[in-house]
């Protein structure tokens, strides 16, 4: 499947344990997409998320974020992984 990786800006800040507890919320309701949420990075202090998504189309990917927790990315970018 291909890769994604989508951005999320979240005005005011975002923190790493609220982060944390969307991503649980993904990999909870993923499965029944055929979505696998990989991996996610923060950056707290500009309120901006990361998330990579192996994913059958970008559309799927972010309905596992709407579904999920609501939060879905202002952008998903289909990405290879290099070395």
């Amino acid at each position: 499947m291909p890769l994604f990786m989508d951005v999320h800006t979240i005005e005011g800040g975002v923190t790493a344990a609220a982060v944390a507890e969307a991503h649980k919320a993904d990999l909870q309701t993923q499965g029944k997409y055929g979505v696998d949420y990989l991996r996610y990075w923060v950056d707290e202090a500009n309120g901006q998320i990361f998330c990579l998504v192996d994913a059958p189309d970008a559309e799927t990917a972010s309905a596992v974020h709407r579904e999920a927790h609501g939060l879905v990315a202002d952008a998903v970018h289909p990405v290879v992984e290099g070395t």
